[in-house]
């Protein structure tokens, strides 16, 4: 019989990325995000037979920016903006018989993109909204399955939360067993 993860383990997933689209003030950049996440498993009260909130307690990757003549134009770093406290993420069992889940991933993150030649301090942004990737899995943890995003996310200045500096249009990531 399919089972949701215990209570308070603790799963790491590898995450890959490739051809991410990605918005940089005017400049359309596709990259590969490379990295990992770690969920904390919790119980969900408003429905603790069926499913778990999922508490991201580590969350980082990195993708190379294309430069000129193959070489690095820099790096973009994503990592968690803080410790999960209201643990939006949830993984439902929808099918028992065979095995569905519906992960839903609820992320805000900080991403640095660092252009060495860029002649300055590294652009910080930081999500508008929080990202939202859902996951249609046969098994937990996931083996290599394709997360979709649900909405384009937009990324802002810290210093100025109205103006939006970057778009990750896409993020095709596959989570897990890479």
């Amino acid at each position: 019989m399919p089972a949701l993860p215990p209570i308070g383990a603790e799963i790491p997933c590898s995450r890959l990325a490739v051809n991410t689209p990605l918005r940089i003030k005017d400049a359309l950049v596709s990259v590969d995000f490379r990295g990992g996440i770690k969920h904390r498993v919790d119980v969900n009260p408003e429905d603790p037979i069926n499913s778990v909130r999922m508490r991201t307690v580590g969350h980082r990757m990195t993708a190379e920016l294309p430069g000129e003549d193959g070489t690095s134009g820099g790096v973009i770093t994503i990592e968690q903006n803080d410790v999960d406290v209201d643990a939006p993420t949830t993984l439902r069992l929808t099918q028992k018989f065979p095995p569905k889940y519906e992960f839903r991933e609820v992320s805000t993150f900080t991403m640095t993109i660092d252009q060495p030649g860029g002649g300055g301090e590294p652009l910080i942004l930081t999500t508008k909204e929080p990202m939202v990737l859902i996951g249609q899995l046969t098994q937990y943890p996931p083996r290599g399955d394709l997360y979709k995003l649900e909405k384009p996310v937009e990324l802002v200045d810290l210093d100025d939360p109205t103006k939006v500096l970057a778009v990750i249009e896409n993020f095709p990531v596959k989570v897990g067993g890479l």
